[in-house]
């Protein structure tokens, strides 16, 4: 079966950084797009940053210049960098990864892990 894992979250200053990652196992044979959103509360899951199969990229205006969205293929992980943090990103992230197994193609979603930026 396959699974995510994301770990690199907690608690960090305006103005700081942090790097998430997001890990996937079990029998892979091919990677599409993958993706991170973000749910801060009260609030509707969004898309930050997307990496999509040949390698491009694109982010929600909001993240646009401080985040880097990037991946390993022979690690079937995902990262995002973030930096120049503000309170306003504080949210659950979330990752996405579109994953081709044995069982076909099928988007997957991660555990969501807690990003809280203060002032």
């Amino acid at each position: 079966q396959v699974q995510l894992v994301e770990s690199g979250g907690g608690l960090v200053q305006s103005g700081g950084t942090l790097r998430l990652s997001c890990a996937a196992s079990g029998s892979i044979v091919g990677l599409g797009a993958m993706g991170w959103y973000r749910q801060a509360p009260g609030g509707q899951r969004e898309l930050v940053a997307l990496i999509l199969g040949g390698g491009g990229t694109q982010y929600a205006d909001s993240v646009l210049g401080r985040y880097t969205i990037s991946r390993d293929i022979t690690k079937n992980t995902l990262y995002l960098q973030m930096n120049s943090l503000k309170i306003e990103d504080t949210a659950v992230y979330y990752c996405n990864m579109g994953l081709v197994t044995m069982s076909g193609r099928q988007a997957y979603w991660g555990q969501g892990i807690q990003v809280t930026v203060s002032s």
